[in-house]
């Protein structure tokens, strides 16, 4: 199940401090532990919204644990194309608090900053990729209910476009007379288990207070410290004779005049004890002019209830500036934080909505959350991978990532001299303590492991001396120390063939008990999922029995990395349509694995289109569980398999990380000898995870 949800919105000012206060005081009324995450803010270390949730309901988290990055970091970053390091801080901090509590509420970014369809495409992003529903909150302050429908059903279709769920939909600030027709404009676009919900304009929560006021403007506070919470509902500036200016005050009205104006501060003063007027908010005296003393002595004998402050600013200055200042909630704002929770209780109804959250499960697996993931899980439980080739520069990169995140133990094969000389040479931070390398031929266990490969292959007629040959092959070396116990796993290929790389695995490591087809996957990592292609690298023409067996697995692997296995069994037609021995092929291997696996979600023959494009799918095979959808994705021989995952490689950028291959008792996993830095480390991090038993 999911554990958080997305407040987002579409402008600033919308009003998310009412649904995250009302949220946050239900949610601990249901749960222990609940955080809070606000992905993008002004300052990591200092937060105003972040100190009202933790202060309110006292979490146990200091600001910078519930915050992801500055503005001004993510537009470095952004400007720099590291969009993908944005996602993937926000997906690590976001996870580390799950792993800390019940539930967390993450807040989406203020609209402050970038314009508003870049802010709204990062908001769906970073949702997408945190892998939580989403409740939309919409500004409708003086909006018709036809414009704010406009305006969110736009945002709801940039979250549904990208398969990000909208469970519900919260119009705020919205003017009394137009709840009605606001709830019925907004539910008219939303699917059935989507809701909307309106809030009323609440005058309290749309003033500033004095104490923001006093912010913006910079003012130094005369008298009144302890009013500074009067809320200003409007402001006058006092230029005129007092008997002109007091038929102006209205309720809750500030006074920008100048501090030589004795005259208005008395009239002010005065007005405001009067039962014959309305109460004042404040008094701002302008121009860096305080009253002379013998009116501070006449002021200080008077029991006011309104502050008094001084600016350096000149009236009219004053007076565009306090016009600009929008009403905000702080730690120290206890009358809208008790309003907000008390408007959200009577407005949303959230014992259903609550339960939607909480039971919630999320589908949709993106390529940075299945990347987080795999690191997550390699880090659980630590494995012990041998690389072979210990001199080539890529794996030696490689090995100082993974050494320096800490992901897996390392042995290296290869001259110690030689590898640390390169190593040196190409400048890597590289800690030899924490890697083990071992030269075969002058290593200690070489004659064991010549003795153990001569027991295991004597009855191929092996004798002593080609069973040495063998041994002083890395590749050989490396897989006896699987079968040995001394390594928990083995990756190589970037300078040898599959097959050589394979073969010793084949000999002595063999396949697992009910396999009899070591095959392989490669997890495309595409824009917005994540497939399992199969078999693109070792099998080149298998049978209907060796299809269905490579189906079955590919779908159990699928399955243990987190992705849900729906397997589309590839054919050049779909359904009965086709003739001929290619997809006669296919289609009696559907019918092996479900004959095998009635569990399985599997369809085929079905091309390609019709795999994994919902209309194409639609149209061609209606009732089907998979056509449209397909995770899962088997090729009919190496021939399309390899040349499909590599031009979808190219063509779109997706990252392709594999091949993985299945069937052997131990992980062996075989790289291309074009193979990356990248290719090496997310293949050691495979590796491992299968050393874990999946």
């Amino acid at each position: 199940m999911t554990k958080g949800i997305y407040i987002a919105t579409t402008e600033d000012h919308s009003g998310k401090s009412l649904l995250s206060l009302g949220l946050m005081h239900t949610l601990l009324g249901k749960m222990p532990k609940v955080a809070f995450f606000r992905p993008i803010v002004h300052n990591t270390e200092d937060d105003h919204h972040t100190q009202i949730m933790k202060s309110q309901f006292d979490l146990p988290y200091k600001i910078h644990e519930l915050t992801g990055l500055s503005r001004k970091t993510l537009v470095e970053m952004l400007n720099q194309d590291k969009l993908g390091e944005v996602i993937d801080t926000m997906i690590a901090k976001y996870k580390w608090l799950e792993d800390q509590s019940d539930f967390v509420l993450v807040e989406g970014t203020d609209f402050a900053g970038e314009g508003s369809l870049v802010e709204l495409d990062l908001n769906v992003l970073i949702a997408k990729n945190l892998g939580l529903p989403v409740v939309l909150i919409g500004n409708g302050k003086d909006k018709s209910a036809k414009d704010l429908k406009s305006a969110m059903q736009m945002a709801y279709k940039s979250y549904e476009k990208q398969e990000v769920p909208v469970l519900a939909v919260i119009s705020n600030k919205v003017k009394p007379e137009n709840l009605y027709d606001t709830q019925k404009a907004i539910q008219k676009f939303l699917p059935p288990e989507a809701e909307s919900f309106v809030v009323p304009q609440n005058e309290s929560l749309s003033k500033p207070t004095m104490r923001e006021i006093v912010e913006v403007l910079q003012a130094k506070i005369l008298f009144g410290h302890d009013y500074l919470e009067n809320k200003v509902g409007s402001f006058g500036v006092g230029a005129m004779q007092l008997r002109n200016y007091l038929i102006q005050i209205k309720e809750d009205n500030m006074v920008i005049t100048p501090g030589d104006r004795a005259d208005l501060i008395l009239g002010a003063l005065q007005a405001n004890i009067s039962k014959n007027y309305p109460k004042m908010a404040g008094i701002v005296l302008t121009g860096g002019l305080i009253p002379e003393e013998p009116i501070i002595k006449l002021i200080e004998g008077l029991k006011i209830n309104l502050p008094i402050v001084s600016v350096e600013d000149g009236t009219f200055q004053v007076a565009n500036k306090v016009g600009d200042v929008k009403a905000n909630i702080y730690a120290y704002s206890e009358d809208k934080i008790r309003t907000s929770i008390e408007l959200f209780e009577e407005y949303v109804p959230i014992t259903g909505l609550i339960e939607k959250f909480t039971h919630f499960e999320n589908k949709l697996l993106t390529p940075r959350m299945f990347q987080y993931n795999m690191v997550k899980r390699a880090q659980a439980s630590r494995k012990h991978i041998v690389l072979p080739e210990g001199n080539d520069e890529r794996i030696l990169r490689a090995t100082a990532l993974l050494v320096n995140k800490d992901l897996v133990d390392i042995t290296l094969l290869g001259n110690p001299d030689k590898i640390k000389s390169k190593t040196l040479a190409l400048g890597l931070d590289l800690n030899f303590d924490k890697v083990n390398i071992i030269d075969p031929l002058h290593s200690e266990l070489f004659e064991d492991f010549v003795e153990t490969i001569y027991t295991l292959r004597k009855h191929k007629k092996i004798n002593l001396d080609i069973a040495r040959d063998l041994m002083s092959d890395v590749s050989y070396f490396g897989t006896m120390m699987i079968y040995k116990g001394l390594a928990d796993g083995m990756v190589s290929g970037a300078v040898h063939t599959t097959q050589h790389t394979i073969r010793p695995a084949l000999q002595f490591i063999k396949t697992k008990p009910g396999s009899k087809v070591v095959s392989s996957i490669f997890f495309m990592c595409l824009e917005d999922r994540v497939s399992v292609f199969g078999d693109c690298a070792i099998n080149p023409n298998p049978t209907a029995e060796e299809l269905a067996e490579i189906a079955i697995s590919s779908a159990d692997s699928a399955q243990a990395f987190g992705i849900e296995p729906k397997v589309a069994m590839l054919s050049y037609s779909s359904g009965s349509s086709g003739k001929g021995e290619d997809v006669d092929r296919v289609r009696e291997a559907t019918a092996l694995v479900k004959a095998k696996r009635p569990d399985l979600k599997v369809e085929g023959p079905i091309q390609y289109d019709a795999a994994v494009d919902p209309a194409v799918g639609r149209s061609k095979m209606p009732d089907s569980e998979v056509a449209g959808q397909a995770s899962v994705l088997i090729f009919p021989d190496l021939n399309t398999g390899n040349n499909t995952y590599k031009a979808v490689q190219r063509e779109t950028g997706a990252l392709a990380i594999g091949p993985m291959l299945q069937g052997l008792n131990k992980p062996v996993n075989d790289l291309s000898r074009g193979c990356t830095v990248d290719d090496i480390f997310n293949t050691v991090i495979i590796t491992a995870i299968q050393a874990q038993g999946i």
